[in-house]
């Protein structure tokens, strides 16, 4: 039978572990948040610089638009977040749904944002055809951690 005392550092331990894990679902909660705010600001950037053009036809970008323009980097950049972001969602959403708290995926959440958002101020700073571009680097990171990710999810559940 357990004393007073080992049961109070029982519950302490307890109380403090599902804390911690309250700490690491808000971590992924506010990753997910901000990264729904790049989504914007890129929506923004692009909406705003091409409107500010002369002539300027709403959803329709120039066809001899091309790296060298920036109105053409922020709608490429807008656009690649949002090819990209059926496949981050869904699987953030996923997690959230079955109640995946892991440290290791909140990490993954982080680098994913952090990875987009540097990708977006590459693209918007350097304009070049080259590929690979400083971009496809942080693009690739980005694939790495949602696959992390993916994976992270399978495995939870294979144990349920």
């Amino acid at each position: 039978m357990l004393s007073f005392s080992d049961n109070a550092r029982l519950v302490i331990r307890n109380t403090t572990k599902e804390l911690n894990m309250i700490e690491v679902a808000y971590s992924a909660y506010l990753a997910f948040y901000l990264y729904l705010v790049l989504l914007l600001v890129q929506w923004l950037v692009a909406t705003i610089s091409k409107a500010k053009q002369p002539h300027a036809i709403p959803g329709k970008i120039d066809d001899n638009l091309s790296h060298e323009s920036f109105i053409f980097r922020a709608h490429r950049t807008f656009h690649n977040t949002l090819e990209n972001s059926a496949l981050f969602i869904g699987t953030v959403l996923f997690a959230f749904i079955i109640n995946l708290q892991s440290p290791i995926f909140a990490i993954c959440v982080w680098v994913y944002v952090v990875a987009r958002a540097v990708h977006m101020a590459l693209y918007y700073a350097i304009a070049t055809e080259k590929n690979p571009s400083p971009r496809s680097y942080f693009f690739l990171i980005g694939v790495v951690a949602n696959l992390v990710m993916l994976a992270l999810i399978g495995l939870r559940l294979v144990a349920l």
